[in-house]
Parts: C-alpha cells; structure tokens; sequence
C-alpha cells in the first residue's frame, strides 16, 4: 500500500529531534529504517537541501531550511512529488509556529512535541491521495523536481562502522561537490550580531592607528619598543579575523574564534602600559561579545526555493 509512515523534525547542526510522529509499526524494516534516520540526521549539516534514501521496499525523503530538516518515511510507491508536498507543508507549518531563537536554543529531544499533531493530521491527508489530488496543484512541484532532482544517497553511502553513519563527499547534481565547511550557509545575521561586527570593525582601527603611531614614534626614538607595535598589529588581525568569522563559515570555526579572542587578550594584556582600564574593558568586552555572536550564529541548511 502506498502511504506515509512516520515523519520528524530535526536540527541541522546537532541532529537534534525536536518533534516526530508516533509510530506503532514495529516490523522489522521499520526498524531498520529508524537506524537510518538517526545516521542521516547525523550528517545533515553535510548534504544537499533535498535528498532521498531508498532502502529496499521503504523510502527517506528529507528537505533542510534555516537550520531545520523536515524528514519522513513512506512505501517505495509512495510519489515523491507528493512526499516532497508533504515535507513542504511541515517546513511551513514550523516556521510560522516556531521562532529561529526557539530552534536554535532548545536543549531537550523533542520539545517541539505538540507539533506531533500538525504532522498526524497531515500525514492522514496525504494519505488519502484520492481526496488530496484534488485540493492541491502539484504541477509546480512536478517541475521543479524534473529541474532539481532530489539528491539520490545511496545505503553504501551510510558505512556500517558500529552502526553509525558515514557519509563520503560526494556529486550533487546542480552544485557540484558537497562539503562540510568551504560553501555552508550561515543563519540570517541579528541585531547583536550587526553590533558585534561594527564594534569588532572599530576595535581593528583603532588597533590599527595605534600601531601607526607606534611606527612613528619608533622612528623618532630608537628606544622605543618595537614589540608594542606587532601587538598592536596582532590585535588589528584579530580583530579583522573576528569579523571574517562571523560572516562566513569556515572549519573549527568556533574554536578559532576562542584561538582569536585569547589572541586579543594577550595583546591587550602586553599593552597594559599603554591603555588605561577602560580602553583595555572596552577592547576584551568586545572581543568576548563577537566570541559569542560567532557562537551563535550557526549553519544552516540550504532554504529551498520551491513552492507548491
């Protein structure tokens, strides 16, 4: 029989469950497929915003937007223009309930329970495609998946290494190679996040002039330090460095950011003589504040343009 069989809501970056739908099937292919599930959310930071995971006489179907995945299980015969419909439906649906700040801070599996009777209701609609084909128009759908086909992942893909996933990099048809860091989004940037970058921009210039006074000075006196200058310098980088950060998504991100603002502890520390309390406060406050803007701006999976 062609139908939906279960559906959940994950987090992107964590593979957290935040809402699923109850299950009561517990044959042995349903059990399977769950292992499935718990790879794949695993990696979902790592592959493509729509993607499908055949699996014998069941299929994987997931989408990915703003930090978000919305992941269901159906038959083989299931029409991937309707599961796609489906997964859509959910995305909508969550967002408009949910905020990102919500999302992005929840700490406990499934804490978006109560979302579980949204995704009961739908899947009941779904299922009963007579009445449904003809309430919806699919043909824009329909097109856009003959356009963009949704990323095809293989059970080979997956590994078997203690029951965990292990997913290699792999083609996507339409953006080339997939990777973990170089092309990852970031989420929309924030109020606080706009005020960090400005001030982390401002602490780099005065660095920065500083430094060329310290130059000046050197020149003029022989005496001088030239220490002082290079850590004035080191601050201007890190400073700089903070901001590049921010904006895009690199490897080890967050713990460069830490490496950065250490840096700029450091310099501030050996500039003691030269800036008064205040100065050096203003300086460590900022450099701890971009710190935790970085932090919290994480990735995001790719939102996708397609509507039905």
């Amino acid at each position: 029989m062609s139908m939906i069989l279960s559906a959940s809501v994950v987090r992107v970056r964590d593979g957290l469950p935040l809402s699923a739908s109850t299950d009561y099937d517990q044959s042995t292919g349903m059990q399977e497929c769950r292992k499935y599930f718990k790879m794949l959310s695993k990696k979902l930071s790592q592959l493509p915003d729509r993607c499908t995971l055949k699996t014998g006489q069941y299929n994987i179907n997931f989408i990915s937007s703003l930090g978000v995945s919305y992941m269901m299980l159906c038959t083989e015969s299931y029409p991937s223009v309707l599961a796609f419909c489906f997964l859509d439906e959910l995305q909508k649906e969550f967002i408009t309930t949910y905020n990102m700040m919500k999302t992005n801070t929840a700490v406990r599996p499934y804490c978006f329970i109560e979302f579980d009777n949204f995704i009961q209701r739908t899947k009941q609609r779904y299922n009963n495609t007579r009445s449904l084909s003809t309430k919806m128009n699919l043909a824009d759908m329909q097109t856009e998946i003959k356009l963009r086909p949704p990323y095809q992942i293989s059970v080979s893909e997956l590994g078997s290494a203690n029951g965990f996933a292990h997913l290699s990099v792999t083609e996507y048809k339409g953006t080339g190679k997939i990777s973990a860091a170089p092309h990852q989004r970031l989420e929309p940037v924030t109020l606080p996040g706009i005020v960090s970058f400005v001030l982390s921009l401002l602490c780099g210039a005065l660095n920065l002039i500083r430094g060329f006074h310290a130059v000046e000075s050197l020149l003029q006196n022989e005496g001088e330090d030239f220490s002082y200058v290079i850590a004035f310098f080191l601050g201007t980088a890190a400073c700089l460095y903070q901001c590049y950060l921010f904006v895009y998504y690199t490897g080890w991100r967050n713990a460069k950011s830490f490496l950065t603002f250490g840096l700029i502890c450091l310099c501030n520390m050996y500039l003691y003589e030269l800036r008064n309390l205040w100065q050096l406060f203003f300086h460590v406050t900022v450099g701890a504040f971009s710190t935790l803007q970085i932090r919290l701006r994480q990735p995001q999976g790719k939102s996708p343009d397609y509507n039905v």
